[in-house]
């Protein structure tokens, strides 16, 4: 059964975490929704994860909604979150709020996830007005990556630990019904989540948020180039994958695949047939 929007926010109250991991197709969807994670997300991280980018800025608008339509196909029972990629909410409020309302209407979205702090709070207020649920993002935000200094943890010195505060007070009060905090030391991200009445959801953030979301590909060892500090690796399937692919193309060369219990027998000859 779906979680409504109020389930996964009454979630913090009744002290329950929230399970969230990333889809980018129907079949991977399919699989987690039948674990029972809380909620699906469709991140821009599919730029590098799936079609191999170098980082998540020139992920599309209409490659998000191929990527979420198949994950609503494969989940439709599932709570979706859809990445608003880069751009799509950075020229103004009335195209953040087109790009929005399309997630919901052509993806079959819940609500969208935006990157950003204070300076996104009239975004994320437009967009709640206009019925589009927001989960904002703060800390490494990593379509602005190069702005912060790179892929590192953000929020360590009073002064950026009080303005990430400040960011999540204005994002709540925006109207975001959820904040995820990406590489932030574990007592902030403590603090903050007990400082605002929305859900938090980490990443790289600690035991104390109200939740924890990992991209899928990293959790399963099936992502090699890099491996972040945060990342539990629950199963190391690039070797298994790679083992299994080397040995089918070993047989296919040797004659090996496919064998008798992978092929059609019959009792016809047709041998005839090269002489007609």
């Amino acid at each position: 059964m779906r979680k409504t929007l109020a389930e996964i926010r009454s979630m913090k109250a009744e002290g329950k975490k929230i399970s969230m991991l990333t889809a980018y197709d129907s079949s991977m969807a399919r699989l987690l929704s039948s674990c029972g994670v809380d909620v699906l997300l469709v991140g821009d991280s599919l730029g590098m994860v799936m079609l191999g980018y170098d980082s998540t800025v020139p992920v599309t608008m209409e490659e998000m909604l191929h990527h979420v339509k198949a994950v609503r196909r494969g989940a439709p029972d599932s709570f979706i979150l859809g990445d608003m990629p880069f751009g799509a909410n950075h020229t103004g409020e009335r195209d953040a709020v087109k790009n929005g309302i399309r997630f919901l209407k052509e993806g079959g979205c819940d609500a969208v996830k935006l990157e950003g702090g204070l300076e996104m709070c009239g975004v994320v207020k437009a967009l709640v007005t206009a019925g589009v649920p927001v989960m904002a993002h703060i800390g490494l935000t990593p379509q602005t990556a190069s702005q912060l200094g790179g892929y590192k943890l953000q929020g360590k010195g009073l002064d950026d630990a009080r303005r990430l505060l400040a960011e999540a007070k204005g994002l709540e009060e925006a109207g975001a019904f959820g904040l995820l905090l990406e590489c932030i030391p574990d007592g902030l991200a403590r603090v903050i989540s007990e400082s605002i009445a929305i859900p938090t959801v980490g990443i790289g953030a600690g035991v104390h948020c109200d939740g924890q979301v990992l991209v899928t590909h990293d959790l399963l060892g099936m992502f090699d180039k890099f491996t972040p500090k945060f990342v539990k690796k629950y199963a190391d399937l690039s070797p298994i994958i790679k083992s299994s692919i080397q040995q089918y193309n070993t047989e296919v060369k040797n004659g090996g695949y496919p064998g008798p219990d992978h092929s059609f027998s019959s009792d016809s000859d047709y041998s005839h047939l090269l002489r007609d």
